[in-house]
Order: C-alpha cells, then sequence, then structure tokens
C-alpha cells in the first residue's frame, strides 16, 4: 500500500472477496475513497473518466468491450457504469476464465438494470463503500472491538476512556467522512469539503445519473427537508409537503423522482424496520427512519456550522445517531452487518439493531449525553425482556439479544449491573 494511504477497514474485505470470487464491484458516494481503496490492490487501472481517453473508452465498449478488459488482473475498472455493458463483459470473462481476483469495479451511482443482460450472481460480488468513521480518519482510539464483543459479551471494557470531546465530534460531524478533507490544512477548508459534495450532488450528479434535468434549486430543498426531519420517522408525504411550501408545483411522483435519484447516488440511506414476532405486527412501526450516508451531508444542507450545533445539542443529537450509524455499519461490514432501528406505539425502542450474518444482533440506543444513558439502558433491558416472555409464551422463538449497548458521546465505557455496555463513540472500532 501507498504510504500516504489511510488504512481502510474495506480493505481486508476486498482482499477476502478477491480471494474467493472473480470480480468485486465497490459501491458508495461519491468521494468516499473507492478508488483509492481499489488501487491499493489492482495490478492495472482503466478509468473511464479520463477526460483525455473517456470518450475513446465509450467507442471500444460500444464496438468491442472485451478489449477494455486487457491488462494484469486484478484489472481495476473505475466508474464502469459510464460504460453499462461492460458489467456483461465482466462477467463472461469471469466465466470464461474461471479464476478468482480478476477485476475490480467500482460506482458512484447504481444502474439502470435493463441496461445489463444478467446480474452477476456468483461471478461479481457487491460491497458497499461508506465515508471513514471515526476509527479510520484516527479520531476514534478503537480500543473496544466491536467483533471482539460480540466474540466474548462479558469482555472487561470499564475505566477505558476516549480524548474526544463534545467540541471534536461536533466538529467530525460537520467535516464528514471524506477522505481529502483530512489532507487540507484548515479548518475552513476542512468543512468546505461537504459543502462541495453538496454542490455537486445539486447541480450536475441528480441530473446526469438518469438524464432527467432537476433544479439544482429543488434538489437542495429535498435534502434540506430530509435533513430536518434526519433520524426520525418522518414520511415522504412529511417531505412532499416542506418542499411544496416553497415549491407548489411539485408533485408527489417527482418528489420521489428527486429521492430515488439521491438514494442511487448514494446519498440518502434510510434505515429499514426490525419486525420481530413478539408483538402484533400492528403495534411495530414499519416507515424507515430518515438517514444519510454521512451526516456531514445534512449539516450542509441545514447551512449548519460547529459554532451552531454546539448552542444547539439537540439537534446535535439527531446528526450524532447518523454518525453513530455510519460507524456501525462500517465496523460490522466484514462480518456480514446490517442496521434496522425497533419501535412501537407503547414507547418500546431501539436506535439501532445491528444484525451480523450468523444471526447474532446487537440492541443499541444511542444517546450523546449521560443524562439519558439511565433512560436508553432502561429500554434495552425492557425490550430483551419482552422477547425473553415472547420466547416463553410462543412456539417460534426469536434469538435473544447477544449484546446491549448504549453509545454515547462521553469519555470513559463501563458496564452497568444488568449488563448494558455504555460505550463512548470515541473508543469503538471494527
Amino acid at each position: 500500500m501507498k504510504a500516504d494511504y489511510l488504512p481502510r477497514i474495506v480493505d481486508t474485505l476486498l482482499k477476502e472477496r478477491l480471494d474467493s470470487i472473480g470480480a468485486v464491484l465497490i459501491a458508495g458516494p461519491k468521494w468516499c475513497g473507492k478508488t483509492t481503496t481499489a488501487e491499493q490492490q489492482a495490478k492495472s487501472v482503466l478509468k473511464l473518466q479520463d477526460p483525455d481517453k473517456t470518450k475513446a473508452y465509450l467507442a471500444t465498449a460500444e464496438v468491442k468491450p472485451s478489449l477494455l478488459l486487457n491488462g494484469e488482473n486484478p484489472r481495476l475498472i473505475d466508474e464502469w457504469q459510464m460504460a453499462p455493458v461492460l458489467w456483461d463483459a465482466v462477467r463472461s470473462a469471469v466465466d470464461i476464465r474461471g479464476e478468482t481476483g480478476l477485476f475490480i469495479l467500482t460506482g458512484s451511482t447504481t444502474v439502470d438494470e435493463s441496461t445489463i443482460m444478467h446480474s452477476g450472481t456468483g461471478r461479481i460480488s457487491r460491497i458497499v463503500m461508506y465515508p471513514m468513521s471515526l476509527y479510520e480518519s484516527g479520531e476514534s482510539n478503537g480500543k473496544i472491538s466491536l467483533s471482539a464483543l460480540f466474540e466474548n459479551p462479558e469482555l472487561d471494557i470499564d475505566g477505558i476512556t476516549t480524548n474526544l470531546t463534545i467540541e471534536n465530534l461536533v466538529f467530525a460531524t460537520c467535516r464528514g467522512g471524506w477522505p481529502s478533507s483530512l489532507s487540507r490544512k484548515t479548518e475552513k477548508a476542512m468543512l468546505f469539503e461537504a459543502q462541495n459534495y453538496l454542490a455537486n450532488i445539486c447541480d450536475s450528479d441528480a441530473s446526469s445519473i438518469d438524464g432527467i434535468k432537476r433544479s439544482p434549486e429543488r434538489v437542495k430543498a429535498v435534502i434540506r427537508s430530509y435533513a430536518r426531519n434526519i433520524s426520525t420517522l418522518a414520511t415522504n408525504k412529511t417531505i412532499h409537503g416542506d418542499v411544496s411550501s416553497n415549491y407548489i408545483d411539485i408533485s408527489e411522483p417527482s418528489l420521489f423522482s428527486y429521492l430515488n435519484a439521491l438514494e442511487r447516488l448514494y446519498v440518502i440511506e434510510d434505515i429499514p424496520a426490525w419486525q420481530p414476532s413478539i408483538r402484533s405486527a400492528t403495534t411495530i412501526r414499519s416507515a424507515k427512519k430518515k438517514s444519510f450516508v454521512d451526516p456531514s451531508i445534512a449539516v450542509a444542507a441545514l447551512s449548519l456550522s460547529p459554532e451552531t450545533l454546539l448552542m444547539d445539542l439537540n439537534t446535535f443529537g439527531f446528526l450524532f445517531e447518523c454518525l453513530c450509524n455510519r460507524d456501525l455499519k462500517i465496523y460490522s461490514s466484514a462480518i456480514g452487518g446490517r442496521a434496522s432501528y425497533y419501535r412501537d406505539r407503547y414507547g418500546m425502542e431501539a436506535d439501532c439493531v445491528l444484525h451480523l450474518a450468523d444471526g447474532r444482533y446487537a440492541l443499541i440506543e444511542i444517546k450523546l449525553g449521560s443524562r439519558e444513558i439511565e433512560e436508553g439502558a432502561a429500554r434495552l433491558v425492557k425490550l430483551k425482556n419482552l422477547i425473553h416472555k415472547a420466547n416463553n409464551e410462543k412456539e417460534a422463538k426469536h434469538r435473544e439479544p447477544d449484546l446491549l449497548i448504549v453509545i454515547t458521546g462521553g469519555e470513559m465505557a463501563y458496564t452497568r449491573n444488568d449488563g448494558v455496555k455504555i460505550i463512548p463513540i470515541g473508543t469503538l472500532k471494527n
């Protein structure tokens, strides 16, 4: 790896996939580091966005796409979606050669599946990459491993501390996990990265993704409304009402088109509901929780700053939840992690339910300050007891949680007498 490369958690996962399958797709938002990460393991590179060669590459793809696959393997094909025919060319090459580790594809948008002939199942493995976690950016000390906790729920974490202050967390949230921001020389320049990202999405990417012209002002209005409702169960009808207060002619189908574009660009990524059979399905909330792939997008959309958020910690609490969810998804990615949330109309909830591929899961509450820890822990214990009670009353058993965790913006980790682990986000790693 290059000397100035900051290691990413996905590095190990990429290597494992290349050892196991013919091709790997790294998908995720622009500027999160996909290409740089792929280059660490690629032996040859094809960059379709090279301005000097794009036209020639696309012409070749139209006539004989297999020519673009020639090169030492693993061969990186960057922003492959510019020539969707390359997907089928890669799948065919993997079939013919029957080898592993042949290609790495990167893409910042999802592709209209009607433009490709085959899904790639069994030939192309997909990895979703996010902006950097606090551990990857060097801000979390990583003294508590999420994987180690799942392996040993009784692991002693008492007394482990972080030097991250609330001011540090606010700044990290506003700056975001964009790798290039870390090399900027001033804090103002670091904060500009998210603002620039938002401008690119609004001014060009939201239209270029599918060729539908979209007003930059309206794209920003949609993102701003989403940001106002971050980490809540606000419906798309609420978003529509908010946006239409300024743009009365925007219809619901038009709004859905905007939201679909933002999902395909990996800007917004809602959190699904967990619906275990422990209560009547009618009592469990099933709407998705509004979220972004990085909290800095919401900060930029709302024109917030570290100074304004330090004066409004209530608003920061919603952004902090987005930050923690981003990091949890990254830390658990190597072991098949996926995130959901639980909430029912009786007030029972868990901000995050982190599921692993083997069935283990953690119930997690995210609480910025120490005053909220007691409330969060009590909810987790109550939910665990509800699951236990349901298992005693029903034939169909549901696995009980392996971990109960309250993630905080505080300084010290410890395990409560009821078994709930209190963990500062500034101590976590994969």
